[in-house]
């Protein structure tokens, strides 16, 4: 049967519906906003024997006939899934995994697909409602409905689920999740945006998501979809034991300030008691217990030890709930590398390195929406040595994606635009020690490296990772947490900003939601912090160089009249060719008549331009040009000062002297610098080398009167 359910979101209308497509699936929704259609397919199985953890699955995919398009390449077919899309997986995943009870351990799959795009209306949120519908129908214990929405912020007044159009003008981006009562998820960039603004935004999302939960709840009761109850597993036999014999001893272990030292301390303890309950290596009891229940005890031992030492105040590592850990920073670490520094905080650090590239490093992207150029990126690598592990390097993963995508777009708005700074900016981030928030240790080596390299960012910027202990009605926010604390609590909130605003925001929660006074404390929290961070890595370089590494490539731009730019360019490219050969240069040139220029070679680049402006402007008086001898006559000479372009500099113009023979002076094919004196009124131009070496004589008269 078809159930179909639909409301006006953001005065556009949103639809569910089921019954259709898939019906041997466990849920199968076609969500659909406007002409945008995602088909999101939930599929349950029993779960794999010795699991103990949650195996959600979530996949995304974005087919490029969904917008009428092929995919580029050889290939016409898609294949691994892009950074987007990857992206949009971990988006989805992220909400729905903590609305499932404690102990559910079934296999659950969650695919979407596009179906449609109309260009305008982004599907990635609606990945993330249509999984929550289909999860509601479906034959599974799921706590929603939860819902997603953007926001977007154009003069200052918020829109919900702005359309692409719209999103070019807007100074905020931010996805939030939530249920009925609370926010859920969180990830959102904005251009340096007031921490109350911020909160005011995250709110007004969450009034717009209850409109969702409400539609998804009458779906679910049109379809007739009925709760399913978990049973939860009985009581752990080694529970108890437990608590009593180790709790203490771990608890005082767990205080130990070196991670590595607490780590092993914790391990001892554990090793001890499967010596003592599982001699010779048993793998049960005399009672039947097993070591896989003992070590699921020992875990939420360690959890509950945790948690009561920071409800208590008692931080691993001694510190406050408000308080950073140790902080250095240092710049120009590497040799010819364009710009480099290195962020450490307590036991995480990050190597950050710059490389200055040029238009054609750009990287193009593609999908259903339309094709663009990237000139800034982050590339975030997290080895396995920076947590004391051992692992084989099968290329980026889904974490590693999401850490550098999150790091990216959170400095990305205080980098320079293309006609101020032409250049493409690639960061790579090396964590080369982590022990919690090594994203945003990225975000703060990023903007140091930046600095060192000499790319004038509008504001410095930093990143922070805050945590959360919650109990009932008891809690307590964390600055600055570090692994366990992250691995034991309920909350890694992230925030990346400068000192007037947000840059950069992620959410991800362990609990089923938080509430609205939770999420402004963490934010002013995350404010202060960053303020502190702020400082330190100002000491280190307080702006940005005044000038680029004498190893990145110098660039130049002007701008042309697009109607000249063929004549730039010559016949079959003759022209540029020619130039760049001559120069040393490369030359690129967009539709706008913008013309970059690159270079190692300073005066290269400096010849390049001044040719180029003289072939493509109109001849002016007063304007020097170096041109090239391309006729010798008794009179004078005639030079050829842009393409096509001649002039006439009489015998008399050519010295600040008596010349008796032109060849005295040049010959056919000299370069010659001249100065243009005047144009008549049929066009025809008239040059002197002479005001050109008045002109040097005096400047140099000048300089020594001054020195």
């Amino acid at each position: 049967m078809k159930v179909t359910v639909e409301r006006e979101i953001g005065g556009r209308k949103l639809s569910f519906t089921t019954g259709e497509l898939a019906k041997q699936a466990s849920g199968a929704v076609l969500v659909q906003y406007e002409e945008t259609v995602v088909f999101v397919a939930v599929q349950t199985g029993p779960p794999r024997p010795g699991t103990d953890f949650f195996p959600l699955t979530v996949d995304y995919r974005e087919r490029f006939a969904s917008a009428g398009k092929f995919p580029g390449g050889f290939l016409k077919r898609e294949s691994r899934p892009t950074n987007r899309e990857i992206l949009t997986c971990r988006l989805t995943d992220r909400p729905i995994r903590p609305l499932f009870p404690k102990g559910f351990n079934d296999e659950v799959q969650v695919m979407s697909n596009v179906l449609a795009c109309d260009g305008e209306n982004d599907p990635d949120v609606l990945s993330i409602n249509g999984a929550s519908a289909g999860l509601m129908i479906a034959p599974l214990p799921f706590q929603g409905p939860l819902a997603a929405v953007r926001v977007g912020m154009i003069d200052d007044n918020f829109i919900v689920m702005p359309t692409k159009t719209q999103m070019q003008e807007s100074t905020l981006d931010l996805v939030v999740a939530g249920n009925l009562d609370s926010v859920l998820m969180i990830e959102g960039f904005a251009h340096q945006l007031p921490e109350a603004q911020m909160a005011d935004a995250i709110m007004y999302a969450h009034s717009e998501i209850v409109k969702i939960c409400e539609l998804q709840q009458e779906f679910a009761s049109k379809v007739g979809a009925e709760p399913v109850e978990f049973e939860e597993p009985p009581a752990n036999p080694f529970a108890g034991m437990l608590q009593e014999e180790a709790y203490s001893r771990v608890s005082e272990a767990k205080q130990i300030q070196k991670k590595l030292e607490r780590h092993a301390a914790t391990d001892a303890i554990k090793e001890e008691f499967i010596e003592k309950l599982f001699p010779e290596g048993a793998e049960e009891t005399s009672e039947g217990h097993t070591i896989e229940q003992f070590k699921e005890a020992y875990y939420q031992m360690e959890r509950r030890v945790v948690r009561d030492l920071i409800l208590e105040d008692k931080r691993l590592d001694g510190r406050t709930a408000g308080e950073l850990r140790s902080v250095s920073c240092s710049v120009s670490i590497l040799p010819r590398i364009h710009g480099s520094a290195v962020f450490t905080r307590g036991e995480t650090q990050s190597l950050a390195t710059i490389t200055l590239g040029t238009s054609r490093d750009t990287q193009r992207v593609d999908g259903p929406f339309d094709e663009y150029e990237k000139r800034f990126m982050l590339d975030y690598n997290f080895p396995s040595y920076s947590v004391g592990e051992v692992r084989p390097i099968r290329g980026p993963g889904r974490r590693e994606i999401g850490h550098g995508a999150l790091a990216e777009r959170s400095v990305h708005s205080v980098i320079p635009p293309a006609d101020v700074f032409p250049y493409t900016i690639r960061v790579i981030s090396d964590i080369t020690e982590s022990n919690g928030s090594s994203s945003m240790a990225s975000v703060c080596s990023a903007t140091l490296s930046l600095m060192d390299a000499g790319v004038p960012i509008a504001q410095p910027v930093a990143g922070i990772s805050i945590g959360l202990v919650q109990e009932a009605d008891r809690y307590k926010i964390l600055t600055d947490i570090m692994g366990d604390e992250d691995h034991f609590g309920d909350m890694d909130f992230k925030v990346a900003g400068t000192g007037v605003g947000v840059t950069g925001i992620q959410l991800d929660l362990k609990i089923a939601g938080i509430n609205e006074q939770v999420i402004r404390e963490t934010l002013e929290q995350a404010k202060e912090a960053r303020r502190e961070l702020l400082k330190t890595m100002l000491s280190a370089i307080p702006r940005p160089r005044a000038d680029i590494s004498q190893y990145a490539p110098r660039l130049s731009q002007t701008k042309i009249d697009p109607a000249k730019i063929g004549l730039l360019i010559g016949p079959a490219g003759k022209t540029i060719r020619a130039l760049q050969e001559e120069t040393q240069t490369n030359i690129d040139i967009d539709e706008d008549g913008t013309v970059t220029i690159s270079s190692s070679n300073g005066a290269g680049l400096d010849d390049a331009l001044a040719r180029i402006e003289a072939m493509t402007e109109e001849i002016r008086v007063g304007r020097i040009y170096n041109g090239t001898v391309s006729a010798v006559k008794d009179f004078g000479v005639f030079v050829e000062i842009a393409p096509g372009k001649d002039g006439l500099c009489h015998i008399s113009e050519l010295s600040d002297g008596f010349v008796k023979s032109v060849t005295d002076i040049c010959q056919l094919g000299d370069r010659l610098e001249v100065k243009v004196i005047a144009v008549d009124e049929q066009n025809r131009v008239k040059l002197s080398r002479r005001a050109v070496l008045a002109d040097r004589q005096q400047s140099e008269t000048e300089s020594s009167e001054e020195s």
